[in-house]
């Protein structure tokens, strides 16, 4: 079963269980999926998913800043809650140390000693950890270290 399969199960069983929120969240990717598809012309296989995934995260984590900032708790929760259901589907994410140590051995592969190097790093490790941490989380571990 793919994961396309797995996330449209999860809506029925949603729907059965009245749970109205995870309902409405996995709806929301299930669109998202079919805009693409029909964007694009192309079936999406389970990478092309769980990139639309960590985009809509993202999209919610960024939301959440903006709500924060403004004070609109109400606003910020039904975002959390939207991550919540998302981040089962999504592979599991590094540790800090798991992180600094893929990075590490991104640094001696590539012969990377200054900042100068950054972008052969990041280019190396953007690709090796998608979707195992975030470009963010990525992108600050590269810097401490070549610091």
């Amino acid at each position: 079963m793919n994961l396309r399969e797995i996330i449209n199960q999860d809506v029925k069983n949603a729907m059965k269980a009245k749970e109205t929120k995870k309902r409405d969240a996995l709806r929301l990717l299930t669109s998202a999926f079919k805009q693409i598809e029909v964007d694009e012309r192309k079936e999406l296989s389970d990478d092309d998913i769980v990139k639309i995934i960590q985009k809509q995260v993202k999209s919610r984590n960024d939301s959440i800043t903006q709500y924060k900032a403004a004070g609109r708790d109400d606003l910020m929760q039904i975002e959390l809650d939207e991550i919540a259901f998302y981040m089962p589907y999504l592979p599991a994410q590094l540790s800090d140390d798991e992180l600094s140590s893929a990075i590490k051995e991104i640094i001696t592969k590539v012969r990377a000693t200054t900042m100068k190097d950054m972008g052969k790093v990041m280019g190396m490790a953007s690709k090796g950890l998608a979707g195992k941490a975030s470009g963010k989380r990525i992108n600050e571990c590269v810097k401490i270290l070549l610091a």
